[in-house]
C-alpha cells in the first residue's frame, strides 16, 4: 500500500486481508468458472462477516452499524478490489439511502439490511436512461393517496435476489431557469408486489458471478409510506450514493491494481530471457514505473477525497476525479501486466486474465469516463458562466 496508516487503521487492513484470504480468495476460481457464487458459500460469508464486524460497517453504529469514516471504508473497499466483487459483495455494506428511512420504514427496510435479513437494490439505470438519468421513463402518477408505478430498470446489479428495490420515477415536473425539469422520486418496492416483476439479466465477463437484474413494473400500486425521504427529492438522494459509489470504485480500483502490480514485479524479477531477469528489459522496467507512479497517485487522489468526504466539503467534481482516473488506471496496470507475462497472461489456469477481464467494467458503471469528464469540465466552466 502507498499510503501511510496509523494503528487502528493498520488493525483494520490486516483483520479485512485475513478475513479475504480465509473467505474470499479460496472461491475465486470456481465463482469465475460456474458464473455464480454458491448459495451456501455466499450465506457462509455473509455469516462470517457478521462475526468479524464487518458488515454493515458503512452505516452509523446508533442503528447497528459499524460507524466507520469515511476514510476507514475506503481502505476496507481497497482491500475488498483485490477479489472478486462477485465474492465481496455478500460482506453487505447497505445503501445509505437507507438512512432516509423514518417510522416503521426504519424497522421494516432499515434494520433487517443491518442484520442481513434483507437485500436491496437501486434501481435508476434504464434501457434509454443510464448515464442521462433525466431521460428516465419510468412514471409515478397519483391515485388518491397511493401512487401507481409503470416503467422498467435494467443492468441493476447485486449479489443475490433481493427482497426490496429503492426504484426511482419521475412524479412530476418543475418550472427551472434553465426550463421544465423532472420531478424524481424514490420508492421502496417489495419483491413480490403485484405488478412487479424480477428477473436476472444478460451475463457480464466480468465479475462473473455478479448478477445483473431486470425490474418491470406494471401498475403498481404504492402507498405514500413507500416514498423514501420526500416526494421528489429522488435526484438529491441518488447523488449523494452515487459520490460515493465512484470514491469507493477507486479504491476497489487501487486494490486490483496493486495485485495486479504485485503479480507483474514477481514475474519480471524471476521470468528470464536472454540471460536475465525481463524486468531488467528497459521496455518492461519502465511499465513497472509507470505502475508504480499511476497507483500511489490513484492512492492519495481517494484519499484527498475522502477526506473531504469526512469534512463534509466533497464535490461532484471530486469523486468524478477520483472514477476516471483510477479506474483508467487500473486498465492500463492490468494491460500492462498481462504484457509484461505474455501468451501465461491470457491463460485461465492464471489470474491475470480473470482480473483484466473484472477491470474493464470499472470505465463503465457509476458513471462511464466520458461522464466523469463532463462532471469535471462543467465545474471548471460554470463559475465562468459558460
Amino acid at each position: 500500500m502507498t499510503i501511510n496508516l496509523n494503528h487502528e487503521q493498520e488493525m483494520l487492513v490486516q483483520t479485512v486481508r485475513a478475513f479475504m484470504e480465509a473467505e474470499l480468495f479460496p472461491h475465486e476460481e470456481e465463482v469465475d468458472r460456474i458464473g455464480r457464487v454458491p448459495m451456501e458459500i455466499g450465506r457462509q460469508i455473509e455469516k462470517r462477516a457478521i462475526e468479524a464486524g464487518l458488515y454493515a460497517a458503512n452505516l452509523p453504529e446508533d442503528v447497528g452499524g459499524g460507524g466507520l469514516d469515511y476514510t476507514s471504508m475506503a481502505l476496507i473497499e481497497r482491500e475488498y478490489g483485490k477479489t472478486s466483487h462477485a465474492l465481496h459483495s455478500w460482506i453487505g455494506r447497505p445503501t445509505e439511502l437507507l438512512m432516509a428511512c423514518e417510522g416503521d420504514q426504519i424497522e421494516k427496510y432499515l434494520t433487517p439490511c443491518v442484520k442481513a435479513e434483507k437485500r436491496e437494490l437501486f434501481a435508476l439505470t434504464e434501457p434509454e436512461a443510464g448515464s442521462d438519468i433525466m431521460s428516465m421513463k419510468s412514471q409515478a402518477r397519483r391515485d388518491g393517496d397511493d401512487w401507481i408505478l409503470n416503467g422498467s430498470k435494467h443492468f441493476i446489479s447485486g449479489p443475490v435476489m433481493p427482497d426490496f428495490s429503492i426504484v426511482f420515477a419521475v412524479t412530476g415536473e418543475d418550472e427551472t431557469p434553465r426550463g421544465p425539469r423532472k420531478r424524481i422520486t424514490a420508492f421502496l418496492v417489495d419483491t413480490g408486489t403485484k405488478g412487479f416483476e424480477i428477473s436476472e439479466g444478460t451475463r457480464c465477463v466480468s465479475y462473473r458471478g455478479y448478477h445483473t437484474f431486470e425490474l418491470r413494473f406494471s401498475n403498481v400500486r404504492l402507498g405514500p409510506e413507500q416514498i423514501l425521504g420526500e416526494e421528489g427529492n429522488g435526484l438529491e438522494l441518488a447523488g449523494k450514493w452515487l459520490g460515493m459509489g465512484r470514491i469507493w470504485v477507486g479504491a476497489t480500483c487501487c486494490g486490483k491494481a496493486e495485485r495486479l502490480y504485485d503479480l507483474a514485479v514477481d514475474w519480471a524479477a524471476n521470468r528470464k530471457q536472454f540471460g536475465k531477469p525481463i524486468g531488467q528489459f528497459q521496455a518492461t522496467g519502465f511499465r513497472l514505473a509507470d505502475m508504480a507512479i499511476g497507483l500511489k497517485t490513484a492512492d492519495l487522489l481517494v484519499m484527498d477525497a475522502v477526506e473531504k468526504a469526512d469534512a463534509g466539503t466533497l464535490q461532484d467534481a471530486d469523486a468524478a476525479m477520483v472514477k476516471v482516473y483510477c479506474s483508467e488506471m487500473l486498465n492500463k496496470v492490468a494491460d500492462d501486466t498481462v504484457q509484461i507475462y505474455g501468451g501465461m497472461g491470457l491463460m485461465e489456469e492464471m489470474p491475470i486474465q480473470r482480473l483484466w477481464r473484472d477491470s474493464r467494467l470499472e470505465r463503465i458503471w457509476d458513471g462511464t469516463s466520458e461522464i466523469q469528464r463532463h462532471i469535471i469540465t462543467r465545474s471548471i466552466l460554470r463559475p465562468h458562466g459558460a
